[in-house]
């Protein structure tokens, strides 16, 4: 269709601002340009303040749409070639994937401290056992590289030494090998463990305080935040192509 001039000014502020356009986002300027202007609007956010530079703020946009509780597989391309033009190398694109892939331990990280729980009320346990000198080196080998420790991990190496010893080298991929400072890769943790699709608290909160170890900002973290936030706009980029098809131009359900 032939777009008014409303939704060609629009169309050309979204581009100008995002530097991108694909038929989602024509789809929704036909079916409602107002909240293509508001969604533009929430987008341009992070943009304006610029705590961030244009290559991190993308990296973050992948983060979000390439975690497991999303695999958001349009924005990840579209992200990933921003990133690109923004400078970032392949490598460290590759190196927010392998930071991103962590997320996979929550299920443990949640998981193996219910089980201890059930296993108390039960009377199965009756206490935690002293680390052997196995575990006690795992320890030290996580605290050296990750520069942390958090309680969250006692019960997994406690209980389950062969899977925290394998978490141990593959978490530590990126942290031997990237070139990504310590504070971006606290930003990734950070903006997928906030994103609505995942929202894990003790991960979030650990990750912020060693983000402000690293140097992070207030406002540098606040605009990974809005990044995370615009998670939800892709409810609109999914869907509306779908109710643009199946209405049709005249408004009537295709058969």
């Amino acid at each position: 269709m032939t777009l008014t001039d409303e939704q060609q000014a629009i169309k050309d502020e979204f581009v100008r601002v995002r530097g991108t356009w694909d038929g989602s986002w024509e789809r929704m300027l036909e079916l409602d340009p107002a909240f293509v202007r508001a969604a533009l609007d929430l987008a341009a956010v992070p943009v304006r303040h610029g705590a961030l530079e244009p290559k991190v703020r993308e990296l973050l946009h992948i983060a979000v749409d390439a975690a497991a509780t999303h695999l958001h597989t349009p924005g990840v391309r579209r992200h990933v070639a921003a990133a690109l033009d923004a400078g970032a190398t392949p490598a460290e694109v590759m190196e927010v994937l392998e930071l991103t892939s962590t997320l996979g331990i929550h299920a443990a990280n949640i998981g193996v401290p219910l089980l201890v729980e059930v296993l108390v009320e039960e009377g199965l346990r009756a206490g935690p056992t002293p680390l052997d000198e196995r575990q006690e080196r795992l320890k030290a080998e996580f605290t050296a590289t990750r520069g942390y420790w958090h309680s969250f991990w006692d019960e997994i190496l406690e209980l389950d030494p062969d899977l925290f010893e394998a978490y141990v080298a593959f978490s530590s991929v990126p942290w031997h090998t990237g070139t990504l400072e310590p504070k971006v890769k606290e930003l990734v943790y950070c903006a997928f463990d906030a994103s609505a699709t995942h929202l894990y608290v003790p991960g979030l909160k650990l990750h912020l305080r060693n983000a402000l170890g690293h140097g992070a900002t207030v406002a540098e973290i606040l605009e990974m935040f809005e990044i995370a936030s615009l998670v939800g706009l892709h409810a609109a980029t999914t869907a509306a192509p779908i109710l643009a098809e199946l209405a049709g131009r005249d408004g009537t359900i295709d058969a």
